[in-house]
């Protein structure tokens, strides 16, 4: 079994979608984004505004509309940093064998 290795969302993916929807429909009656989402964030009950502007920008990046890694490629480097942090610990280890093993070929043996 795999552990995850985030932490789980506090808000249902229909409350992030939601929020999301809201804020592309209603942008336009907005001076700016943080105002928007300030709105949006106050009527869904979310806990900050940053909070719908991730979501949105992360809207952003899986549709293609902004620069930025996409969900998948996301989930892919965290992938990749845990695999890559485990092969580093594997590494040490077998560095320390091979060290200690070639000590004991170097030392002379009494029979």
């Amino acid at each position: 079994m795999e552990k995850q290795t985030t932490k789980p969302s506090k808000y249902p993916d229909e409350i992030r979608k939601s929020a999301v929807e809201m804020f592309i429909r209603s942008r336009a009656d907005f001076r700016t984004r943080i105002e928007c989402a300030k709105h949006i964030a106050e009527l869904l009950g979310i806990g900050t505004y940053k909070t719908v502007l991730i979501w949105v920008r992360q809207y952003e990046a899986d549709s293609g509309l902004k620069e930025g890694l996409s969900t998948d490629e996301r989930d892919e480097l965290r992938r990749l940093r845990k695999d890559n942090l485990e092969l580093r610990r594997v590494n040490g280890i077998l560095k320390a064998a091979s060290a200690f093993f070639a000590a004991e070929f170097d030392r002379p043996h009494n029979k």
